[in-house]
Formats: C-alpha cells, sequence, structure tokens
C-alpha cells in the first residue's frame, strides 16, 4: 500500500478516484476543506482517476492514469495506459495509449 498525500494531509491506499472536487482512496471519502487539490503519492498504485487538480505526482509506477485536468508527473512507469484532457504528463514508459486533448507529453525514460 502507497503513501498518498492530499493538501499535507497523509493516507493509504491503492486507487485515487477525484470527482466533482471529492476525494476518494480505496472507496472512502478523504475529500479536504479547500478547493484547490494537489495529491503526492509515495510508492507504487494501482488506478489514478482525477477529474480535476493542480497536480498529481507519483514516486513510483502506475497501473493507469486517467484526468481532466491537472499536470501529471510520474517518476516510475505506467504498466497500461495515461489519458489527460488538459494538462502536461511527464512520465517513464508507459505500456498502453498515452493520449492528451491539450498538454505536452515528455517520457522521462530517455533522458538517462
Amino acid at each position: 500500500m502507497s503513501t498518498i498525500v492530499i493538501n499535507g494531509k497523509s493516507y493509504s491506499g491503492n486507487n485515487i478516484v477525484v470527482t466533482n472536487g471529492k476525494v476518494t482512496i480505496d472507496g472512502k471519502d478523504e475529500t479536504p476543506e479547500t478547493k484547490e487539490i494537489n495529491i503526492s503519492v509515495e510508492g507504487n498504485i494501482e488506478k489514478l482517476k482525477v477529474d480535476s487538480c493542480n497536480v498529481v505526482s507519483v514516486t513510483g509506477a502506475v497501473t493507469s492514469v486517467s484526468t481532466v485536468s491537472g499536470k501529471v508527473k510520474i517518476t516510475g512507469n505506467v504498466s497500461g495506459g495515461v489519458q489527460t484532457v488538459s494538462g502536461n504528463v511527464d512520465c517513464g514508459d508507459v505500456g498502453g495509449p498515452i493520449n492528451s486533448v491539450s498538454g505536452n507529453i515528455r517520457n522521462n525514460s530517455k533522458e538517462n
């Protein structure tokens, strides 16, 4: 199980879903009091599905990532796919499709 930090508060879990400003970790409501959402995951995580946040960063690997709006930074690899509508994606190797309607995609594994 990974450590998940949302706006400075730590949680544990494998799946994060943010929909309409509501944050759910492994099925439990963990919505912060503020409107601005910043998510940081330390370790590997299964699923990351976010409709809107400022920044999502993962120090580890991810199975799948889906965002509507927000910057995505992943230091590890993505075994599935990455999909975002608006926001830059910075990650390692991606095993599935990667799509961004409005944003840059940067593969940081090629820099080493």
